[in-house]
C-alpha cells in the first residue's frame, strides 16, 4: 500500500511538522507552506509523478492551550486522536483519548449536537413510533427516551467508558472534576467510499487487553 511506503511516510511526517510548526490558517496556506524540496504543493506533485498515485492534503488541526492538558492516541497507522482535558492529568487525558478512537462520539456533549441532527433523529423516530399506534401521549414518552439514549450514544460524556462499561465518560470526568475541553479524531479513509472494516473494535480489543 501507497500508504506504507517510506516516501509517502516522509511526506506525512513534512507536512505534520510544517503545520505544528507554522499553524496555517487553511489547507490552502498549508499547501503554500515550505518543506524540504519546496512547498508542500510541489513536493505533493513530485510525489504523484514518482509513485503514480493520487495523493491530497485532505485535512488538518492545530490546537494550543493555556491550562488544558493534551491526550493523543494513535491506533497503528489507522486512527489518530488529539483531546484536551482540564482539571485532569495526563494519564486521564490519554485514557480519553483511547476512548474516543474506540467509541466514535460525534461531540464532547448534547450541546455540539447539531440542531438539523437532532430534528432528523426525532423525526425519525417518531415515525416509528406512530407506526405502534399507541396514544399520543405515550408515543411521546418512547420517543424521549429513544432520542435520550441516541444521545448518550453520540456524546462523548454519555457513552460508557471502554476501560469500565459500568461508568460514563462524564461519569469517570466528574470523578476527577475534569472537563474535555475540545477533541478530533482522524481515521484513514473518513469521507472516502471504501471497503468497511471495524477499526473501532480492533481499539476496543486493544484497550480492553492493555
Amino acid at each position: 500500500f501507497v500508504a506504507k511506503g517510506d516516501d509517502f511516510r516522509g511526506f506525512a511526517d513534512a507536512v505534520g511538522a510544517a503545520a505544528l510548526a507554522n499553524t496555517p490558517a487553511d489547507l490552502d496556506a498549508l499547501n503554500a507552506g515550505e518543506i524540504e524540496g519546496g512547498s508542500v504543493d510541489h513536493v505533493r506533485k513530485e510525489l504523484i509523478a514518482k509513485i503514480g498515485e493520487n495523493i491530497q492534503v485532505r485535512r488538518f488541526v492545530t490546537r494550543a492551550s493555556a491550562d488544558g492538558v493534551f491526550g493523543k492516541y494513535l491506533h497503528g497507522d489507522r486512527i489518530g486522536v488529539i483531546c484536551e482535558v482540564s482539571g485532569g492529568d495526563s494519564a486521564l487525558a490519554k485514557d480519553i483519548a483511547m476512548h474516543i478512537a474506540a467509541s466514535k462520539p460525534v461531540c464532547v456533549d448534547e450541546s455540539g449536537v447539531p440542531a438539523e441532527t437532532l430534528e432528523k433523529e426525532k423525526a425519525i423516530l417518531m415515525a416509528e413510533a406512530e407506526g405502534s399506534g399507541k396514544p399520543a401521549e405515550i408515543i411521546e414518552k418512547m420517543v424521549g427516551g429513544r432520542l435520550r439514549k441516541y444521545l448518550a450514544e453520540i456524546t462523548l460524556v454519555g457513552q460508557p467508558f471502554v476501560k469500565d462499561p459500568d461508568q460514563t465518560v462524564g461519569k469517570l470526568l466528574k470523578s476527577a472534576n475534569a472537563s474535555v475541553a475540545y477533541f478530533e479524531r482522524f481515521e484513514v479513509g473518513e469521507g472516502i467510499e471504501k471497503k468497511s472494516e471495524n477499526f473501532a473494535e480492533e481499539v476496543m480489543a486493544q484497550v480492553k487487553g492493555g
